[in-house]
C-alpha cells in the first residue's frame, strides 16, 4: 500500500515550512507529507493524487489565503477527498468562518494559530482524526475474501461478524462472479457457503463465529483463571464497566459472543450522544471504547460466549462455551438484548435472505435503487431508515402507532420527515413475507380498518423491540416476567429482601438478588434503552463493585 497523504496549506512560506517541518517529525513514517503555498496549488496536487488513486488522509488548511480561502478550497478538494479529515489553522476572528464549515463542509476540527507546542496543542488532535481515518476509510484490498451468495444466511452471518468486528474482507457473490464460483468449486467439494479464504491460502467452508474468530486472531482464551472483575457482554454497558474498572485497579474480564458493541453497535449514526456534536456511529464508539479498555488494562474475549454462571459462597464462576471456566469476586452481567422475532408466515425461511433483524449495515449497498422496508418504531428504526435512504430507491418505514413521536427522539422524527426517500406507514403490522429463496413482498394490515395490502420490495428490517440474553442467569438471580434482571429496590417486596438474601443491608441500587452480581444497561429491568443510560449504569457498577468487595 502507497503512504497516505498528509496535505498542508498556507500561503506564509515561513508557516508552511514549520508546519510541514512539525508534520514529518511525527508523521514522516507512515505518512507522506505534502505542502502548498496556494489553494490552486493545492488542488492541482489534489488532482495529481487522485489520479494515480494515492490515499490522502488529512487537510490541514489555512484560512486566510488571499486569492482561495481555507473554507472554499476545501469545498472544493472534498468532492476528490470525501473521506479525508479536514482541519482548518485560523486566528481568533476566523472563528464563526470555521463553526460554519463545520455544518456546511463537516469540519472536523479548528486550531488556532499558533499552535506551539505542537506536542500539546497540535498532535493531540491530529492522531485521533487520522486513527478515525485509518479505523474507517477503505485500503487498497490486500486481506480475507468471502464468497458465498448474497441470499445465504450463514454468508450474512459471516459478513456481519467481520463488519461489526472492523476486520477487512472482499465480497465474492458466485451468482454473479464466475471466478469466484470455479474458486468455491475446486476447494469446496461440498459447496458449503460461505467458504473464507485467508492470505496465508487456507480456507474456511461455513465456518461458525467461534472458528472464524480463532483464525483471525480475535479469540483466545482468559490468561488468568481468576480476577476480580468478569463482565458478560461487550455493549455500551460492558464496555463502560470495563473502562472504569480497569482505570481503577481492579483485574478485570469481558466476554462479548459476537462484537463489542452490541446493539448500539450496529447503529449507523447516533446523534445525541454527549460530546459528539456530528454524532458517530455505533462502530465508531464500540472502536473507541474497546481500545480505550484494552489500554487501561482490561482483557477481552470476543468470539467465544458464557454457557452457564454459578455461585460458591462468595465466589462467581462462568463456564465459557469452549469450556473454560473463569472465576471471580464481582460479576456485571451485561448481556444486553436482541430484536424480537416477527412470528408471522414466511418470515423465518428467509431469514437472511431478505429479512434481517436489527441494521445489517453489511447488507445496505446490496439493495441500491430498491424498495425496502424497516419495521419499527423505536429510535434503531428511524437510525436505520435514514442510513438505508442512502441507498434504497425507497424505505417503507412500518410502524403499529399512529404517530413517530410515541417511541422516536424528536430529531430523528424531524429527519424521517425531511426525507424524500422515506415513507412513513403509520398503523401497519406485517402478517405475512412471500417469496421462494429470498424475500419479493409483505402483506401489511392496517391495525384500524383491518384491510391488508401486499407491499413488493427487496429487504425487510426488523426492529420490533427487545428480549433481553438472561437464559444463563435464570437459576442464579430473579427476573421479572419479561426474563428482564430485577436489581436493587425492584427486589423489596412488602419490605422484605430476596429470597436467599443473608446480608443485612439491602441490595444495592444495580445488585442482583445474588450479592456481588450486578446488572447493567439494557438486560436491567427498568432501564432507559438508550447509549448514555447503559454508559452510565456500567460506570456506576463499578462503584457499587467496590463498596462489595469492601464487604467480602
Amino acid at each position: 500500500m502507497q503512504k497516505p497523504v498528509i496535505l498542508a496549506i498556507d500561503d506564509d512560506p515561513l508557516v508552511a515550512r514549520a508546519v510541514e517541518r512539525d508534520l514529518r517529525d511525527r508523521y514522516r513514517q507512515d505518512y507522506r507529507i505534502l505542502s502548498a503555498t496556494s489553494g490552486a496549488e493545492a488542488l492541482a496536487a489534489v488532482r495529481q493524487l487522485k489520479q494515480r488513486n494515492t490515499p490522502l488522509a488529512l487537510f490541514l488548511v489555512d484560512q486566510r489565503m488571499p486569492e482561495m480561502t481555507g473554507t472554499e478550497f476545501l469545498a472544493e478538494a472534498v468532492r476528490f477527498y470525501p473521506e479525508a479529515r479536514k482541519v482548518l489553522l485560523t486566528a481568533y476572528a476566523d472563528t464563526q468562518a470555521a463553526i460554519t464549515s463545520i455544518n456546511t463542509l463537516g469540519l472536523d476540527y479548528y486550531l488556532m494559530k499558533p499552535w506551539d507546542p505542537p506536542e500539546q496543542n497540535l498532535y493531540p488532535v491530529l492522531d485521533d482524526l487520522l486513527s478515525d481515518w485509518i479505523a474507517t476509510t477503505t485500503v487498497p484490498y490486500e486481506g480475507i475474501r468471502v464468497a458465498g451468495t448474497l441470499w445465504s444466511p450463514q454468508s450474512h452471518e459471516v459478513k456481519d461478524f467481520l463488519a461489526r468486528n472492523q476486520i477487512p474482507y472482499q465480497w465474492l457473490d458466485i451468482e454473479v462472479d464466475s471466478q469466484a464460483q470455479a474458486l468455491v468449486e475446486a476447494t469446496s467439494q461440498e459447496r458449503l457457503l460461505p467458504v473464507v479464504y485467508f492470505e496465508d491460502g487456507s480456507y474456511l467452508a461455513a465456518p461458525s463465529i467461534r472458528e472464524l474468530a480463532e483464525k483471525i486472531g480475535l479469540y483466545t482464551p482468559a490468561s488468568q483463571p481468576f480476577y476480580d472483575l468478569l463482565i458478560v457482554g461487550g455493549g455500551p454497558a460492558g464496555l463502560a464497566a470495563a473502562v472504569y474498572g480497569a482505570s481503577e485497579g481492579l483485574r478485570t474480564l469481558m466476554i462479548e459472543k459476537e462484537a463489542t458493541g452490541g446493539q448500539a453497535g450496529t447503529s449507523s449514526r447516533i446523534e445525541n450522544y454527549l460530546g459528539f456534536p456530528k454524532g458517530l456511529s455505533g462502530a465508531d464508539l464500540a472502536r473507541r471504547a474497546t481500545s480505550q479498555a484494552k489500554r487501561l488494562g482490561a482483557e477481552i474475549i470476543t468470539g467465544d460466549e458464557a454457557a452457564s454462571i454459578r455461585i460458591e459462597n462468595a465466589y462467581k464462576y462462568v463456564k465459557m462455551q469452549g469450556g473454560q471456566e473463569i472465576s471471580c469476586r464481582a460479576l456485571i452481567l451485561a448481556m444486553g438484548v436482541s430484536v424480537r422475532r416477527l412470528d408471522v408466515p414466511g418470515v423465518e425461511g428467509l431469514t437472511g435472505a431478505g429479512v434481517y433483524y436489527g441494521a445489517a449495515l453489511t447488507e445496505a449497498a446490496n439493495y441500491r435503487d430498491k424498495d425496502i422496508f424497516v419495521v419499527g418504531g423505536g429510535n434503531s428504526a428511524g437510525q436505520a431508515a435514514m442510513y438505508f435512504s442512502r441507498y434504497a430507491k425507497r424505505v417503507h418505514l412500518l410502524v403499529r402507532s399512529s404517530s413517530l413521536k410515541f417511541g422516536m427522539s424528536h430529531y430523528l422524527v424531524e429527519q424521517i420527515a425531511a426525507t424524500p426517500a422515506i415513507e412513513v406507514r403509520h398503523n401497519a403490522d406485517v402478517v405475512e413475507a412471500f417469496g421462494q429463496n429470498r424475500l419479493e413482498a409483505i402483506c401489511v394490515q392496517d391495525t384500524g380498518s383491518g384491510e391488508k395490502e401486499v407491499l413488493s420490495g427487496a429487504a425487510m428490517f426488523i426492529f420490533i423491540g427487545a428480549v433481553p440474553h438472561t437464559d444463563i442467569v435464570s437459576e442464579v438471580v430473579e427476573r421479572d416476567t419479561s426474563n428482564f434482571i430485577l436489581t436493587g429496590n425492584d427486589l423489596i417486596k412488602n419490605r422484605k429482601r430476596p429470597k436467599g438474601w443473608t446480608l443485612k443491608r439491602d441490595p444495592y441500587h444495580l445488585e442482583t438478588s445474588c450479592p456481588g452480581v450486578f446488572a447493567a444497561g439494557d438486560v436491567r429491568h427498568g432501564s432507559v434503552k438508550r447509549v448514555a443510560s447503559a454508559v452510565g449504569e456500567g460506570s456506576v457498577s463499578i462503584a457499587l463493585v467496590h463498596q462489595y468487595l469492601k464487604t467480602v
